[in-house]
């Protein structure tokens, strides 16, 4: 069960790609597929949508709610009894419980898979869950009832970082993009100039891509030939575009949309950094492409992100200040070969992690269980 919004257009069930390309690599191995979730009436797919890759598949809709706001934490009291029957039902009848963290439907998820203890279970943890970041009351009871080994028994929960070693209901995990058969040798390119920057995410506020931007004019302010890229959509891009205007970055700051795999693993090839100044994350895609590709991370210290740089081996570590981000960059032009050895280190460390190595390790999940 998940919170991620559906569609069905021709008999087929559509949802949010990079999501769907996961959960495809997990109905491999199951006959038949229960999916409760949120089904939108708005049929119209986006570019990024995905259709579910299954022959078997049972689609239960349930409404969209949220804990937001007093009128929706009102609605929601009508929603969730018939919410959380069904899905009690749809449990009792499963071989396996698959749930998606965190979020609303998570939150039901959690608390329901409580009265099936000899069920084997599996949760994807797809946020932050480093105990010392700022989250949401709902989250913090997601976490605390997945990783307590009284209400939850037989489970398996995917993390994202190693941050509890000793509870057996953790284990840390992974997601990822690219087939052993596109690893290609990469040779790291030359900081020549001009300098070429990407973002790659939604265009919303936690991801913080005006930071990326503010970062590219201080650079041009500066006299560094610099250009940047941002690939993805959101409400933030008309702040974006009104920045670009009144900073006359036209030809500096490109927005792409979204675009296709292949694009955006051209785009990654062709540059130097990937500026990703994000709030929370749980195992940022965008920076384990980035470094796959040999485009250097500079990030915040998020979720696993340290780990995934190796404290700034394989990139750079920053606070979400467009400052610091332009100081490490300057610091990497005077001194090339330290460039050079993050990026080999970084093509190194995110290789190892392909889709037949994360097929496997959800296969063995899946027989495990």
């Amino acid at each position: 069960m998940t919170h991620v919004e559906h569609k069905q257009v021709n008999g087929k069930y559509f949802a949010y790609g990079p999501y769907v390309k996961e959960m495809n690599l997990w109905f491999r191995y199951v006959s038949e597929v229960v999916v409760i979730a949120p089904l939108s009436l708005d049929q119209a797919i986006d570019p990024i949508d995905l259709p579910y890759d299954h022959s078997r598949i049972n689609f239960i809709p349930v409404s969209s709610f949220d804990l937001l706001a007093w009128k929706s934490k009102f609605k929601s009291t009508f929603l969730i009894p018939s919410i959380f029957l069904k899905i009690i039902k749809e449990m009792k009848a499963a071989d396996h419980i698959h749930l998606r963290c965190p979020g609303n439907m998570g939150l039901l998820g959690c608390l329901a898979q409580v009265f099936f203890p000899r069920k084997p279970k599996t949760a994807k943890y797809a946020g932050n869950w480093d105990p010392k970041s700022k989250q949401p009351a709902t989250y913090r009871l997601q976490q605390w009832i997945l990783a307590n080994r009284f209400l939850t028994k037989n489970m398996q929960v995917l993390v994202y970082g190693d941050w509890d070693a000793a509870n057996p209901n953790l284990k840390p995990f992974f997601t990822a993009t690219y087939k052993n058969n596109e690893i290609q040798p990469t040779i790291p390119r030359e900081l020549n100039f001009p300098l070429k920057f990407i973002f790659v995410g939604s265009l919303v506020k936690g991801k913080n891509p005006i930071i990326s931007c503010k970062a590219l004019k201080l650079l041009q302010d500066e006299g560094i030939p610099s250009e940047l890229h941002l690939y993805g959509e959101g409400p933030e891009r008309e702040i974006i575009e009104r920045f670009i205007a009144d900073n006359s970055l036209h030809e500096k700051i490109i927005l792409h949309g979204n675009v296709n795999s292949s694009d955006l693993k051209k785009a990654y090839l062709e540059s130097h950094f990937l500026l990703f100044a994000s709030k929370s994350e749980g195992w940022p895609k965008a920076v384990a492409e980035a470094m796959f590709w040999g485009c250097l991370p500079i990030t915040t210290r998020v979720s696993c992100v340290p780990e995934m740089v190796d404290q700034g081996k394989r990139g750079l570590l920053i606070d979400s200040d467009p400052v610091q981000i332009i100081g490490g960059v300057k610091a990497l032009i005077k001194n090339p070969e330290d460039y050079r050895k993050k990026v080999e280190k970084a093509m190194t460390w995110s290789r190892a992690f392909t889709l037949e190595r994360f097929q496997s390790e959800i296969k063995n999940l899946l027989i495990r269980g």
